[in-house]
């Protein structure tokens, strides 16, 4: 009897094993100076627990160009991995078994280029396209919104981006062709219901294209809608960002149901992956962006009805330069803990029946749906982005953040409040990121000279000829581009032959009638400028330039808006110019001062360019400025140099910024 009962008893206490739900894909984005090199980070992420890959190509990958083309120069390998061919990607995917990864490829404008080479080198390896699983991200409009790699104007970007669509629905049944990607929406500025509609929009002018064309089947659409995918941000207001991400879900099943007819409730499913917000890691205390990223993580993985597929975190140290691999490894091991130490994957959704949940989702529906009538109205997201509706919104919304911030109401710690703080051990005395390769670049550039001297040129020849035909034939570009990557043509020559064909664009800056927000000390700040236009006898005139192929024009498309509301003449003709265009520019508009932003890297030779073009043309005296995510060993190399000031993300007072703007010109004024 006694030890039936203690069976019992054992029985009755037992720990039970509870059933969890697969965890979402562990990512890391990652890319540097060669293909060899991004091969072995890849390789030791995988063996660290990462179940997916997540390719971060460099500027000239991105924008179709060699690395020895003249807007390459200072770019090669900085923000990614530089992929100039076949023998490339080859080379970056060498010992992973193509069949057995889930790759996702942040490529927009050259996706069709990008995934023919990854193909070509899975069939190299044995692996036939139809077994390929991933994602290209394949979202050319907000390019033109926020991170500025696009080529050509949008209609036949629109349409190289169907040809990737339908080329993967028919040939590639585990691909996701489509990323609709709000990540950079909200980096750009974005507010929650803004990126809703912006990206619903987004998705439907895609989707209304592809049924158009007449390339799918009206049988075969429904896996169209299916196959398409999201890539959201997650930012510190993570109530907000969880009910975002419900609204994702609940309208996305509303579109695909009412408008495309999909009765399938599997293909009206909202696939999304995340990366949780950079725009929000700080300079200053940058030990406290672990608790940042951690708590924005939370509002993609607590609710299980609106959990992303696929998670890829930042690192803390991303304001400051690239991650090392320990630090993405910090990241990585953040996401494994929360997947197998929690209970969070035994339980059902937590938040359904919350009514607080419910009434924000419901709120936030229904300002999406006012604005994707408003761009109906406008007759669709092509026609707003050419006439600079949608960016100007990002601008005007991006200046309330930023004002809200300088004037205190929003709290940023260590940035605006609770700024007093002991010295960290991790910024102390270490190096606390990963310094390219610099000899990335002029590495590259022999390695490609190499493979254009080993290639048929005829071949080579014959099958650009064969791209142009099918580029001006408006047929589908993939299997001719597959034809180029086999034949040994370069990324250069890819896009080459297109901008022969669609011409280059230039996207409006959404600075013209962008309204400006308060600005803290404006009256002091303008009336120190009608002074120095009083010494100088007209209006201070800035020039704001994007030198090379960094695109993120955010900072610079800000500190435009609130110098022109301060009383400067400013010139800004957007992202992409050469060290060349600006010095021309600045020597005949007759500047007092020239503001260079570089987020990419490349600060150090694009800031030598202008200021030996500036030495050349006789205008040495010119001041300039620079500012971005700028080492503290670079800042002082750059004023040795010869550069007057020096900003970085810590100097988020735009008042501040713009006064020691106008102490440069002041200082420069000749007697």
């Amino acid at each position: 009897m006694t030890r039936n009962i203690a069976d019992a008893k054992d029985t009755l206490f037992a720990p039970s094993v509870p059933k969890k739900d697969r965890p979402w894909l562990f990512r890391t984005y990652s890319g540097h100076s060669s293909a060899a090199a991004s091969n072995a980070l890849f390789r030791t992420n995988l063996s660290r627990g990462q179940s997916g890959l997540s390719v971060a190509f460099d500027l000239p990958t991105q924008t179709a160009l060699d690395a020895d083309d003249v807007l390459a120069r200072g770019e090669v390998g900085k923000v990614g991995v530089p992929i100039s061919h076949l023998g490339d990607m080859k080379r970056l995917f060498d010992g992973i078994p193509l069949d057995q990864m889930n790759t996702s490829m942040t490529i927009n404008a050259a996706a069709p280029w990008q995934l023919a080479l990854l193909i070509a080198t899975a069939e190299d390896q044995g692996v036939a396209r139809r077994d390929l699983a991933g994602t290209t991200q394949n979202d050319i409009i907000k390019e033109y919104l926020s991170r500025g790699t696009y080529i050509f104007p949008p209609a036949p970007s629109m349409r190289l981006q169907t040809d990737v669509i339908s080329f993967a629905t028919l040939e590639m049944p585990k691909w996701n062709p489509m990323n609709v990607c709000s990540y950079h929406l909200q980096e750009a500025g974005a507010e929650p219901a803004e990126e809703l509609a912006f990206a619903m929009a987004n998705a439907i002018t895609v989707l209304d294209m592809v049924k158009a064309s007449g390339d799918i089947s009206a049988e075969d659409f429904p896996q169209v809608v299916g196959r398409i995918s999201f890539f959201l941000n997650a930012g510190i207001r993570f109530v907000t960002e969880l009910c975002k991400a419900r609204a994702f879900v609940e309208l996305w099943d509303e579109i695909t149901l009412q408008r495309y007819g999909v009765e399938d409730p599997k293909l009206r499913r909202f696939r999304y992956g995340v990366q949780v917000n950079s725009l929000g890691l700080t300079e200053a205390q940058p030990e406290n962006n672990v608790y940042r990223i951690m708590i924005e993580m939370l509002s993609v993985v607590l609710s299980k009805n609106a959990r992303a597929r696929a998670v890829q975190l930042p690192a803390w140290n991303e304001a400051l330069g690239l991650p090392r691999p320990w630090d993405q490894q910090w990241s990585l091991r953040l996401q494994q803990i929360m997947a197998f130490e929690t209970d969070l994957l035994e339980y059902g959704d937590i938040f359904d029946g919350s009514s607080e949940i419910t009434a924000k989702v419901d709120a936030l529906k229904a300002q999406a749906r006012d604005e994707l009538a408003r761009l109906e109205e406008m007759g669709g997201v092509v026609r707003a982005v050419e006439q600079g509706y949608m960016k100007q919104r990002l601008v005007e919304s991006n200046a309330r953040r930023l004002a809200a911030i300088q004037a205190g109401e929003q709290i940023v710690v260590g940035v605006n409040k609770y700024t007093e703080c002991e010295s960290s051990p991790l910024v102390s005395g270490v190096e606390t990121f990963l310094t390219p390769d610099s000899e990335a670049e002029k590495s590259q550039i022999e390695n490609l000279k190499a493979w254009r001297a080993q290639r048929d040129k005829t071949a080579v020849a014959d099958a650009l000829k064969q791209l142009e035909a099918t580029a001006r034939a408006g047929s589908n570009i993939m299997e001719a581009s597959i034809q180029c990557a086999r034949a040994g043509v370069t990324t250069g020559e890819w896009g080459g032959k297109l901008r022969d064909v669609f011409g280059e664009y230039r996207a409006p800056t959404g600075i013209a009638g962008a309204a400006r927000a308060p600005m803290v000390d404006a009256d002091a700040l303008r009336a120190q400028i009608n002074g120095l236009s009083d010494k100088l006898g007209t209006r201070p005139r800035l020039l704001m330039a994007k030198p090379g192929l960094d695109g993120h024009s955010n900072g610079a498309e800000q500190v435009a808006l609130a110098a022109r509301d301060a009383g400067f003449e400013v010139i800004y003709e957007g992202i992409r110019q050469t060290p060349v265009e600006i010095v021309s520019a600045a020597v005949q508009e007759g500047v007092h001062a020239v503001g260079l932003s570089v987020l990419s890297g490349s600060h150090l030779t694009l800031v030598e360019d202008v200021l030996k073009g500036l030495k050349e043309q006789g205008a040495a005296d010119i001041p300039v400025i620079v500012g971005g995510i700028i080492p503290e060993r670079d800042m002082a190399t750059l004023k040795a140099m010869g550069v007057a000031r020096v900003f970085t993300p810590k100097d988020f007072e735009l008042g501040a910024m713009l006064t020691q703007v106008a102490d440069v010109m002041a200082e420069n004024i000749k007697d």
